[in-house]
């Protein structure tokens, strides 16, 4: 790994410590089975909560009869949605860069119909799990079964409809155009067109969904612990669906065993469960198996596209429009529509573009609901943007490194305003594609190319820009609190899950105030313990969080140094910082340790009178805007012709997320995140028969690539600090998801180019390209 060493944004003595490669300090417990996830925790007389799930896709219920359930050994309660009416809400449907969405949320047991496999129909409540699942095989559901919608272009024009009271199958619209688009098309020398499908991906994090909630009559007060991103999501839907105050219920998210977009919010299962603990007056927790994570964990991706480029004779690109249908599944979840109008949204990628326009429609399907997956939108639209690039390159007859070269914003244009409305804060796309280039060694193996290409071999160099959103939601908040004993605690709205915040937020924390990371505490994941804040997701961590963390320790700073001089009679403006001590400036003898400064803070006759005692801050900070993340992949693939397998040679991630706070966690982001890109670019994609029923619900047929699959990364980090935040920082989490696919599925487009093979949708599995190559 190569990467590029910036100042410290805070400015301290010596080596700081941003910038430095610390390991993660949360590691140890974690290798030593010292973590505790959802599934650990248990509370004295807890009850186990399982689920009854639809086995159709589209069905009306005509009765759920629990009789014999409930007789069952070990039951306490059965419930159908009869019992849930008038006594919970609805999750509330986000609303997306203007997106009109449909009022469909999603129930907590299916009420009337259910509308995709594995929808919850009853929930059994029993002491033990065993005796819960058992009970469960006694519900008995009449269903009157109904045709399917499996596809969403077929959806949008079918009569069959998921929800009568809509009259369609649409639950989502956006659109959104900018630049004479016209114009632009008039003009064009030609219009290069493509059509292209993601299919849907599950996330299939190692710890599947779960809640434990428990409630205190006495004080009125539910506590759920929930495997999730962050606490206040799930808090904030809670409360809407309970009908319960915030400041009634507490949330504490655990360890958690990895999450990748798909716990950013409370399951329909755990508020549930949470309703349950309260009329039971007994602790109730739910955990699903792998094959209901599969079934009934919101899933990723599912997106059709008609796209068009403009290009004058030159290959300038003069114009893009695109025409998008999302798969959303049967209801709308809070964060259904981010994906979709992300991707339209960036569909101009990372080129100066003029003129754009997107029109895109929510497909309503007998499918789980889509939710967000790592990269969320921005995986679609680089892969569009830039498999288009590629297709544009081939048909002006121009070299794909060089078409983009043509088309790249430059640096001198930030903040740039795309088109369709961001604003880019910072970037230099040039500099990265050739640094992308030599780490390769592009022309080498394009001449390497043209003599394999000589012996009938199928080698492929492909490339990919990406430019991403990070940063949503726009504030995040932060607090800092120090001991007597010079201890210092941090505590964030933002939660790591495997992130590494309780490293990365202490090296912020320690440059600031000139001590060790190892004096600084990372509090996080307790509605009942940190600010309220927004949470983990989208890249936001860094940038955000880590500016609020940044703001209020700074705070603490500004007070201890009014302490300091206060106490060695100087000025404050001549109060000089070092490694663990405050002195006067010019007589470093006239000195005060931090832990001093620290104790004094909590001893009123010491302070001066318009001092309160203590040493402690909270911070908000608020973005202007996005921050823009981008970078470049380039990757070398041969296909096999007798297997069609691809052969991964060579993959290259050149990355800038502005400063970069710890650059071996960056890395360790990034390599993750390569490795699900290619499971998605190779392997990885839900399948549903004509009926609804997915083929893909075990890991027998959902293949995750194994770690003998996965490709040496030569990864290097570009900085390019963002203007938007006193860190400089962008995000760094989901880069790989981001710049993998296209640039592999570049490579495989170019290796197959010779056989007169255009395109080919992803997963580029051996036996799609092995009949491809045989078919050509």
């Amino acid at each position: 790994m190569g990467k590029q060493h910036g100042s410290s944004p805070t400015g301290g003595d010596g080596d700081p410590w941003v910038g430095r490669p610390l390991r993660r300090r949360e590691d140890p417990r974690f290798l030593r089975g010292q973590a505790k996830y959802l599934a650990d925790m248990s509370l004295v007389g807890m009850l186990h909560l399982v689920v009854v799930r639809s086995p159709h896709a589209h069905a009306r219920l005509l009765s759920v009869r629990t009789e014999a359930a409930l007789r069952s050994p070990g039951v306490v309660s059965v419930v159908t949605a009869a019992d849930l009416a008038g006594s919970v809400g609805a999750y509330p449907i986000g609303v997306t860069e203007g997106a009109k969405a449909a009022d469909v949320p999603h129930p907590l047991l299916a009420d009337g119909k259910a509308r995709y496999v594995g929808e919850p129909v009853a929930a059994v409540l029993a002491d033990s799990r065993a005796a819960a699942v058992d009970a469960a095989e006694l519900v008995e559901v009449e269903y009157d079964l109904l045709p399917a919608l499996v596809d969403p272009t077929e959806a949008l024009g079918s009569p069959v409809l998921v929800h009568e009271k809509l009259g369609e199958n649409v639950v989502l619209r956006w659109e959104r155009a900018g630049g004479d688009i016209e114009g632009a098309f008039q003009a064009a020398a030609r219009v290069v067109s493509g059509e292209f499908e993601l299919p849907r991906l599950i996330a299939a994090p190692i710890e599947s969904r779960g809640t434990l909630a428990s409630y205190e009559p006495g004080s009125d007060l539910l506590t759920v612990w929930c495997s999730a991103q962050d606490p206040y999501r799930p808090l904030a839907q809670l409360s809407q669906i309970l009908g319960r105050p915030e400041d009634r219920i507490r949330l504490v998210v655990p360890d958690v065993g990895g999450a990748f977009g798909s716990k950013g919010i409370v399951a329909p299962e755990g508020a549930l469960a949470a309703w349950l603990a309260i009329r039971t007056g007994r602790p109730v927790r739910w955990v699903e198996d792998r094959r209901e994570n599969f079934l009934a964990a919101y899933q990723g991706r599912g997106l059709r596209a008609e796209m068009e480029m403009a290009v004058d004779a030159t290959g300038k690109i003069l114009g893009v429009r695109a025409s998008l249908i999302s798969d959303a599944g049967a209801y709308l979840y809070p964060a259904t529509a981010l994906s979709p109008v992300t991707a339209g949204m960036l569909l101009t990628g990372a080129y100066a573009i003029p003129a754009a326009s997107v029109k895109l429609v929510g497909a309503c399907t007998n499918k789980v609901p889509a939710g967000q997956y790592r990269g969320a939108g921005r995986p679609e639209a680089a892969y569009l943007v830039e498999r288009m690039m590629d297709l544009v390159a081939g048909e002006m007859g121009l070299d794909p490194v060089e078409v983009r070269r043509r088309n790249l914003i430059p640096p001198e244009s930030f903040p740039y305003r795309t088109p369709l409305g961001f604003v880019y804060d910072s970037g230099n796309y040039g500099r990265a594609l050739d640094r992308a280039c030599e780490l390769l060694e592009y022309d080498a193996w394009r001449e390497r190319q043209r003599l394999a290409r000589a012996e009938g071999r199928l080698l492929g160099i492909g490339l990919a820009l990406y430019v991403e959103r990070a940063g949503s939601q726009f504030w995040e908040s932060g607090a800092c609190s120090v001991r007597p004993d010079g201890r210092v605690v941090v505590r964030t709205g933002s939660c790591s899950h495997g992130q590494g915040h309780e490293t990365t937020f202490a090296q912020i924390a320690a440059d600031a105030l000139h001590v060790d990371p190892s004096a600084i505490v990372v509090e996080y994941g307790d509605t009942a313990v940190v600010p309220r804040g927004v949470g983990t997701f989208g890249s936001r961590s860094t940038a955000i969080g880590g500016s609020a963390v940044l703001v209020a320790v700074r705070k603490v700073k500004a007070k201890a140094g009014r302490i300091a001089a206060h106490l060695l009679e100087a000025a404050e403006a001549d109060i000089e910082w070092s490694r663990g001590q405050l002195h006067v400036r010019g007589a470093p003898g006239r000195a005060i340790s931090w832990k001093q400064v620290a104790a004094a803070a909590y001893q009123p006759m010491r302070l001066p009178p318009d001092i309160e005692v203590g040493l402690d801050a909270t911070a908000t900070f608020r973005l202007v805007g996005p921050v823009f993340p981008f970078g470049v992949y380039a990757a070398v693939v041969e296909v096999d012709r007798i297997t069609g397998q691809v052969h991964m040679l060579r993959l290259v991630a050149v990355d800038d997320a502005g400063t970069i706070v710890n650059p071996l966690l960056a890395e360790g982001q990034v390599i993750g995140a390569v490795a699900q890109g290619l499971g998605q670019v190779l392997a990885e994609q839900v399948i549903h028969d004509s009926e609804g029923q997915p083929l893909t619900a075990t890991f027998a047929d959902y293949p995750l690539l194994r770690a003998h699959q996965v490709v040496d990364v030569t990864s290097e980090f570009l900085e390019t600090p963002s203007p938007f935040n006193p860190l400089g920082a962008k995000g760094i989490g989901e880069a790989g998801t981001i710049g993998t696919p296209p640039a592999v599925a570049n490579a495989v487009a170019d290796a197959l180019a010779p056989l007169g093979i255009r395109h080919v949708d992803m997963p580029l599995a051996p036996e799609k390209l092995w009949r491809l190559v045989r078919g050509a």
